[in-house]
C-alpha cells in the first residue's frame, strides 16, 4: 500500500496526542477504523511505515495558513507582538540507556526546544529544536520568518529575556521593522552616545530608561511582562505533550514537536481559561 501524508500525519497527531507508542498507535487506529466498518476499504499505516516517513513530513502548525488574521494589516490589532522563549527536552535513547547502566558519569542527552507565541491569542506561532549547545539568539531568525509566514501579519513587537540580549537579535528584529522588547543585561553599555547624529538604537534607549526610571518601571512601561505569556506557553506543552521528545532520528524529533505544537493550538482555539476580578 501507499499511503498518502494525510494519512501518515493523522495517525502521528493521534500518537503525541494520546502519548503512545508506534505499536499503539497502529493498533488503536486500526481498532478505530475496524469500529467505523471499513477495515477492508481503509488500510492502516504500520508502525515501521509511520517512523520512516516521519522526518519526510511537513507539518503547518496551524490549522490553516492565516488563521490569526483579523485583517489585511496595517493597524495595530492585526499585528503580532511576539514573544519567544526555550526550554529543555529530555531524549530517550543511547543517552539515557547509558545513564541506567554506566551512572552518572556518563553525558546525558537532551534538545533545545524554542517556541514563538501570540501573546494575544496564546497560540503558538513558531518552533525550533536545537541541541543542547545552541545559543537562544541563533533561533530568533527562523522564529520570526516562521512567524511571518505561518499568520500573514506583521509583526509590532518581539518579546524575550536577558538570554536574547544580542545585537544580531536586535538586528533580526529591527530589519523587520518591529520593536524589540528585550531586558538588557545588569551591565550592559550604550553603544551610540547622544552626540551621535544617527537615529537611536533601541537597546541603547531601553538602558537609558532604567538608568534614569529603573528596571521595573521600564519593564511595566515597555510591556516586557507579555513575555511571561511565552513561558506559560512552555509550561502547557510540557504538561500536556511530555517534557521529552521520543523519536530516535534527528527528522523525526523536529517532526514530533512541531505535531505537538499543532495538537496544542488546536486545544488553545477550543477555549482557554477566563481570569476576572471578584470583590473580596
Amino acid at each position: 500500500w501507499i499511503f498518502t501524508d494525510l494519512a501518515v500525519k493523522t495517525c502521528l497527531q493521534i500518537k503525541v496526542v494520546y502519548g503512545l507508542t508506534l505499536r499503539e498507535t497502529e493498533g488503536f487506529v486500526e481498532s478505530i477504523v475496524e469500529m467505523m466498518g471499513l477495515e477492508k476499504q481503509m488500510p492502516v499505516p504500520d508502525y515501521t511505515t509511520l517512523s520512516k516517513r516521519q522526518g519526510d513530513l511537513d507539518i503547518e502548525i496551524q490549522s490553516s495558513k492565516g488563521s490569526l488574521v483579523g485583517g489585511e494589516g496595517g493597524s495595530e490589532e492585526d499585528k503580532v507582538h511576539l514573544v519567544i522563549d526555550s526550554t529543555g527536552l529530555k531524549v530517550y535513547g543511547e543517552g539515557e540507556w547509558k545513564q541506567r547502566i554506566h551512572g552518572k558519569q556518563k553525558r546525558r542527552t537532551w534538545r533545545k526546544l524554542h517556541l514563538g507565541v501570540d501573546s494575544d491569542t496564546g497560540e503558538i506561532t513558531a518552533v525550533g529544536l536545537t541541541d543542547n549547545t545552541s545559543h537562544d539568539g541563533s533561533q530568533v531568525e527562523n522564529l520570526l520568518e516562521q512567524t511571518l509566514d505561518q499568520t500573514d501579519k506583521e509583526l509590532s513587537a518581539v518579546g524575550g529575556d536577558g538570554a536574547y540580549d544580542a545585537w544580531d537579535v536586535y538586528d533580526a528584529i529591527t530589519d523587520r521593522e518591529a520593536t524589540p522588547v528585550i531586558a538588557p543585561q545588569r551591565n550592559a553599555k550604550i553603544k551610540k552616545h547622544g552626540n551621535c547624529s544617527r537615529p537611536p538604537l533601541p537597546r541603547d534607549e531601553a538602558i537609558r530608561y532604567i538608568r534614569g526610571h529603573g528596571r521595573k518601571k521600564w519593564k511595566r512601561v515597555s510591556g516586557y511582562h507579555r513575555r511571561s505569556l511565552a513561558e506559560t506557553a512552555v509550561y502547557r506543552f510540557k504538561q500536556l505533550m511530555g517534557r521529552f521528545v521520543e523519536a530516535r532520528r534527528w527528522e523525526n524529533e523536529r517532526t514530533e514537536v512541531r505535531l505537538k505544537a499543532k495538537a496544542l493550538n488546536k486545544m488553545t482555539r477550543l477555549g482557554m481559561p477566563e481570569t476576572s476580578t471578584t470583590a473580596v
